[in-house]
Formats: C-alpha cells, sequence, structure tokens
C-alpha cells in the first residue's frame, strides 16, 4: 500500500464553481447554457464525493455581488438553482445524503425559498454527505452578522468581552455546525477567494484548475483528491514535529 493511500480523503471540501460563462462564451451560447451546464457538474461531482467518502461538500452557488448582475441573468439563476435542487433531491436521499444552505435567502423571492426549504426538509435525515449550498452568500457579509451578534450578546451581559476566542466567533457563522473546509477547489482559473469562506479556509489546501465549472470531470475531482492526499499540512509547525507525534 502506497503512503498516498494511507492518507484519508478530505472531511470537507468547498468548491468555486467558476467559468460557466466563459464556457458558454467559448462555444458561442448565451451565459444561461454554461449555467444550466453547470448544473449538470453538480450532479456528477456531488454523487463523486459522496462515493469518495466525502462528509461535507460546500459549493459557492451564488453570491451576494452576484445580486449586481443583469436582472434577467440573475432571475434565470434563481429559477435554475431552484429547479437543480429540487431536481437534484430523490437522487440525495436515496444516496442518504442531506442538503443545507447558507446565505442571507431572505433577499429571494418567497416561492424559492419554499422550494429550497422543501428540499432541505425532505433530505434533513440523512446521516452522509452534507451538501452545503451557499447562496446569496459572502464571507464579509457573514463575519458582519456574526460580529453584530457577539456584540449585541456582549452588550446584554450574555459574553464577557475578555473571553471572546476565534472559536467564539466560528460558533457564530453561518458553518458552526460544520468542521472547516480540508480543501478548497476553484475552476476556471482565476486564483482568488472572492470573498468565499474567508475565515474557514484558513488552513485549507487549494486546488486551482484551468477547468471551466461546466466541463469539471470526475476524474479531474479525484485528482484534486490525490493532490490533497500528497500534501503536509502543518498547521504552522515544522515537518520534523509532524513526523514526530505521528
Amino acid at each position: 500500500m502506497s503512503d498516498n493511500a494511507l492518507k484519508p480523503v478530505p472531511a470537507h471540501v468547498a468548491i468555486i464553481m467558476d467559468g460557466n460563462g466563459r464556457w458558454a462564451k467559448a462555444k458561442g451560447l448565451e451565459r444561461s447554457a454554461g449555467h444550466f451546464e453547470g448544473v449538470n457538474a453538480v450532479h456528477r461531482i456531488t454523487e463523486a464525493a459522496s462515493h469518495l467518502g466525502v462528509k461535507y461538500l460546500t459549493l459557492y452557488a451564488f453570491s451576494t455581488e452576484n445580486w449586481n448582475r443583469p436582472q434577467e441573468e440573475v432571475d434565470a439563476l434563481l429559477n435554475l438553482i431552484s429547479f437543480a435542487l429540487e431536481r437534484e433531491t430523490p437522487g440525495l436521499i436515496a444516496n442518504n445524503a442531506r442538503l443545507e444552505i447558507i446565505g442571507d435567502i431572505d433577499r429571494m423571492p418567497e416561492e424559492a425559498q419554499q422550494r429550497l426549504r422543501r428540499s432541505m426538509a425532505a433530505t434533513a435525515h440523512g446521516t452522509g454527505l452534507t451538501v452545503v449550498v451557499a447562496f446569496s452568500y459572502s464571507s464579509r457579509w457573514e463575519i458582519t452578522r456574526a460580529c453584530r451578534e457577539i456584540a449585541r450578546k456582549a452588550a446584554a451581559g450574555e459574553i464577557d468581552p475578555e473571553t471572546i476566542t476565534d472559536e467564539t466567533v466560528s460558533q457564530h457563522l453561518a458553518t458552526a455546525s460544520y468542521p472547516d473546509p480540508d480543501l478548497l477547489i476553484r475552476t476556471g482559473g482565476d486564483m482568488r477567494l472572492s470573498n468565499f469562506l474567508l475565515w474557514q479556509v484558513a488552513y485549507a489546501e487549494i486546488f486551482v484548475t484551468d477547468t471551466y465549472w461546466p466541463d469539471f470531470s470526475v476524474d479531474e475531482f479525484k485528482s484534486a483528491i490525490d493532490n490533497f492526499r500528497c500534501r503536509e499540512r502543518r498547521f504552522g509547525r515544522t515537518s520534523e514535529q509532524i513526523n514526530h507525534s505521528l
């Protein structure tokens, strides 16, 4: 058995699904065609993550900045994401997976909110893979919201400001129920975090591919996993310290 085979798969994988629009443009299609094809990529990568033993898969579907896109594209994205999650719900149930949403979904139309909540309720019993969809999400929004809640509790005497730690902040984030990502994948080639899980990915391993999200294959996903398993995660320590603790 190789050393790589002894290393576990990442418990939590986060993905910035970028390149839908550029994929469509390269093919002479409308941007909506790229978003639609991106839904198929979500399906295959979610299934692959479940089969590989990943416990949490967080997908960056729609940022708070995306509300600034042309209204026609925003409306199409809202409808497509709601439709896609409804379409995937039976498969998630069959695979014992659970769907959860993080983000400011109160900004969504009421009908879209209800559709998302129905999908979450239908999969709530799942104990396998947890699929977390970041929708109407940004990390600055999330951290600001956490600061407000901590400040409110401090003002009410529920928290002693002197006892606030990084764990206190983590417990007030939208991701409080999940471990921090071990691996962050970004498709589309851009080398930035785009306001995604800024607090949580402090020690995540990062894998960037030029492949646009609609073309991101199961094989490339597995390659990212294998790349992760070959890396030494030191968390500020030296290699010697890590080897001594094994």
